[in-house]
């Protein structure tokens, strides 16, 4: 009786044993440094969304509604048919999945995408504009986008828009008298008519053309960026819910993760819960006269010449506040075919990537960082990865997990 007893005292020993040896066999995916990497990148770390002190209606609802009808009225445009929506389309991440955008023609960039770019403190590919209303006003007059001008824009909202501008920004300019077309640096009979107009029929219509921006800005802000399957597995891992976040990502997707923010490197530049550090950096990107676009080097000087920069008559910011322009590099070897890190959020979905839609495909765009090619035009930051297939592989099923919860596998 007692050998029996001994030997079943043993038996539940080695149970216990094996039992103890199973609970600590998984050993944790992650290390605290990592998770606290893995946190800075979640959607739930996104600061409050803060003031735009050089647009002082950047936050009022009624800015925002005429803004929306402004951006998707096509009366905005030299040729009645292209508005802003036309290229940021609300339901492509509100881009148009073109290698280069195409208004009234080709442009020889991409079309970035909207949400979250009022944390930019810099914008478009460049980094020429200073503020969502100083940018939304740069396509409006470019002649291969809306190919339209200010006199004609304002015309437009006195006609169709007085009541809801007024009632927001005050009294619209007196445009009895002036010409249809004026505008500075145009082509030469709407600069001509520029140059006729006093000074002060010039101010009168550029401040309600800067205001026209700030409208549509102020729609802008309320476009967010959306909640993504790696947002929830951070949440449960930051939650200790293990067996939750082990449903949300498999084998493949962890050990991408692991690539981005280790051996890949990615997280040096996509980086905080919009992953991008908002800086401009060459990567040595191929592609006929996008590989010499020379990128920030030259916008910087357009940035600082801009009135409707921050520190310009139409910003309603103090010069105090625009650090950001102030203290911006001005002149580098750096700078030299830079372009700003785009926030990898849904980036799976916008094929063709990069400034130029240089790549057709994510792992072609993965393939290109891993062998860091000598840059065309300036000097590549970048160096060779050398991660395998599998690697790359496994960083594109991380990559994936960055879509919109809706656009996710079963997200429907």
């Amino acid at each position: 009786m007692r050998r029996h007893l001994l030997l079943v005292l043993a038996g539940l020993a080695c149970a216990a044993v094996v039992l103890g040896a199973g609970s600590v066999m998984r050993k944790p995916d992650w290390s605290a440094d990592e998770l606290k990497r893995i946190q800075s990148l979640s959607l739930a770390n996104l600061p409050a969304l803060r003031p735009d002190p050089s647009n002082r209606v950047a936050d009022d609802p009624a800015a925002a509604a005429l803004g929306k009808a402004l951006f998707f009225d096509t009366r905005l445009s030299a040729n009645g048919a292209i508005a802003c929506a036309s290229c940021h389309q609300p339901d492509r991440q509100f881009q148009d999945d073109l290698p280069v955008g195409h208004g009234m023609a080709d442009g020889t960039r991409r079309t970035m995408p909207i949400a979250g770019t009022a944390y930019f403190p810099f914008l478009f590919w460049d980094g020429r504009k200073d503020s969502q209303w100083s940018q939304a006003l740069g396509p409006l007059e470019n002649p291969v986008e809306h190919g339209a001008d200010r006199t004609m824009v304002v015309r437009l909202i006195a006609r169709a828009y007085k009541a809801e501008y007024e009632g927001i920004f005050g009294p619209l300019p007196r445009l009895d008298g002036l010409p249809e077309h004026a505008l500075p640096d145009g082509p030469a009979a709407s600069a001509a008519a520029w140059g006729r107009l006093s000074s002060r029929q010039q101010q009168g219509l550029n401040l309600a053309y800067a205001n026209i921006g700030k409208a549509i800005a102020a729609f802008e802000r309320t476009i967010a960026p959306q909640p993504t399957r790696f947002d929830a597995y951070a949440s449960a891992l930051a939650a200790g819910h293990q067996k939750q976040a082990d449903g949300l990502f498999g084998d493949k997707e962890r050990a991408g993760l692991k690539l981005f923010i280790g051996q890949g490197n990615c997280v040096s530049c996509h980086n905080g819960p919009l992953f991008t550090d908002n800086a401009f950096h060459n990567v040595g990107l191929p592609g006929g006269d996008a590989a010499h676009d020379s990128g920030r080097s030259t916008s910087v000087a357009a940035l600082q010449a801009d009135p409707f920069n921050c520190l310009g008559a139409y910003s309603d910011a103090e010069p105090s506040a625009c650090t950001e322009l102030k203290f911006m590099a001005t002149a580098s070897p750096d700078l030299v075919g830079a372009f700003r890190s785009p926030s990898l959020r849904g980036v799976a979905l916008r094929a063709p990537f990069t400034h130029a839609g240089q790549f057709a495909t994510l792992h072609d765009l993965l393939a290109h960082y891993n062998k860091a090619p000598k840059a065309g035009f300036g000097s590549s930051e970048l160096k060779p990865l050398e991660l395998s297939e599998q690697q790359l592989d496994d960083l594109e099923a991380f990559v994936r997990t960055l879509n919109p919860e809706a656009s996710q596998p079963g997200g429907e």
